[in-house]
């Protein structure tokens, strides 16, 4: 029996050690602005190895934060145009879009192209982006707002609506689209029954919470790929995000260095009170 147990503790002592000596990859992500340090996900392998790969050449070096829209998201990386290779042959890399992983605020994700000449979700080999956003009214989430503004329009057609007709047109015509917003939302239970319609989306429980907490862009959720997320230095991304522009750019340059650190894990979980038990 002591023997069984001796056997356990050196097994449990073994795992112990494993995981306090596992690595992973610190990115840090050098600005004027400030340092925006993140980790990337182990479940969009495709994802995570290109990027440290590139960090590591240094062909992001020089890139820029090109576009930029404030209580949205920061993007850049764009390392082929610095590179002037043609367009045509600009690597991409498989969709990796996991439904643990969505738009909340601080997450990385990577650009693509549209669905219509891409309708594979392929995402960009270099450029990526930091999750912005805003923080949502349950409501405004759980609706689906195209639909409800279609049935709504509709409904207020009625003889029986004039009234509702009036206010929507007072509103709209003195510009308030946020009491309009509201007065559209005040109505959807009411159409759903009247007209026998499923008005809402689905979220998740922890999504929700998430998205009326945190904040973020759950229009982009399972359209891009999600591979990463800031563990410090989202203020600075904000900071970024709210620069002069012109057509999204700003007007001065954001410049990047990007390089990788590999440490142990429980060292970036000391050092940037992080838990990888809650990574979903």
């Amino acid at each position: 029996m002591r023997s069984l147990r001796n056997l356990l503790f050196i097994a449990l002592c073994a795992s112990s050690f494993a995981c306090a000596a596992k690595k992973d990859y610190v990115v840090t992500i050098e600005t004027s602005h400030g340092d925006i340090v993140a980790l990337l996900f182990d479940d969009t392998p495709e994802h995570k190895s290109n990027f440290i790969k590139l960090a590591e050449d240094g062909r992001f070096d020089s890139t820029e934060f090109q576009r930029v829209i404030k209580d949205f998201m920061i993007q850049g990386g764009d390392v082929f145009t610095k590179e002037d290779m043609p367009a045509q042959e600009w690597p991409t890399l498989p969709a990796e879009i996991r439904p643990n992983h969505y738009h909340r605020k601080g997450v990385i994700a990577a650009a693509r192209q549209g669905d219509g000449i891409n309708p594979e979700r392929r995402s960009s080999g270099s450029q990526f982006y930091i999750v912005l956003g805003k923080v949502y009214d349950e409501l405004e989430l759980t609706t689906d707002m195209a639909k409800l503004q279609k049935a709504f329009m509709k409904y207020m057609e009625l003889v029986s609506e004039a009234d509702l007709k009036k206010e929507y047109t007072r509103l709209y015509n003195e510009q308030k689209y946020d009491s309009l917003t509201s007065l559209i939302l005040s109505k959807r239970d009411e159409l759903e029954n009247s007209l026998n319609l499923n008005l809402r989306k689905d979220f998740t429980a922890e999504q929700i919470a998430t998205y009326t907490t945190v904040g973020g862009t759950p229009h982009l959720d399972k359209e891009y790929t999600v591979f990463g997320e800031v563990i410090r230095g989202i203020e600075v991304a904000e900071e970024i995000s709210k620069l002069p522009t012109q057509r999204d750019r700003p007007i001065e340059p954001v410049f990047m260095k990007v390089t990788v650190d590999k440490k142990s894990r429980k060292k970036i979980e000391k050092e940037y009170d992080y838990s990888y038990t809650d990574v979903k």
